[in-house]
């Protein structure tokens, strides 16, 4: 018995279907991922809000536990998870990151070899250049009305990184890497059948 292979249907002819137009539209579409860093310099701030988030939680499971409605426990920890998360964003200040499209992250490594020295290290790049560019240019700054408006510079992004904590300046880092890192992908596994 041979076996038939059905021919692939002419390029034009797909890109004219109305189907696959539609999902194209919808890819290129897609906004690229964001990812945000919180900064806040009042630990008593920032332990309110942890408390309230814990509270709340804490009443939640006891009243499911004992197939309780929510009553006046849950909502006084609502109201008080609120004043705290309010609270917390006064003292906050919060950088977006936003990922770069592919090529330009590769361009961005690619301006930014590695010395010799480095490379032997096994960095990808010069930890001591691509850092602030990295952090320069995915750094999304938006105003009141969320439209995005000039950011972070890779001057002030430097002077960021050498002027804070060790901790401090990898976290700055680390969130404009993970944004170049985010997947919001997943697959399904179709059995054979």
């Amino acid at each position: 018995m041979s076996s038939k292979t059905r021919p692939e249907p002419p390029v034009q002819a797909v890109a004219r279907d109305a189907h696959w137009a539609a999902k194209m539209a919808r890819l290129r579409a897609r906004q690229l991922p964001e990812h945000t860093l919180q900064l806040c310099d009042d630990p008593a701030v920032k332990k309110r809000l942890d408390q309230a988030k814990l509270e709340l939680a804490r009443l939640r499971m006891a009243d499911a536990e004992a197939g309780r409605e929510p009553g006046e426990e849950i909502h006084a920890a609502e109201a008080a998870l609120e004043e705290a998360q309010a609270a917390f964003d006064a003292v906050t200040v919060s950088l977006t990151f936003k990922a770069l499209p592919r090529p330009v992250l590769d361009g961005l490594i690619r301006e930014h070899p590695p010395t010799e020295e480095q490379g032997e290290d096994g960095d990808a790049w010069n930890p001591e250049t691509f850092p602030a560019s990295l952090v320069a240019a995915s750094h999304i700054e938006r105003d009141e009305a969320g439209r995005a408006v000039e950011g972070m510079c890779r001057e002030e992004a430097q002077d960021l990184l050498d002027s804070w904590s060790a901790a401090e300046s990898n976290a700055l880092f680390s969130a404009a890497w993970q944004a170049q890192q985010l997947s919001r992908a997943s697959t399904v596994d179709v059995g054979k059948g």
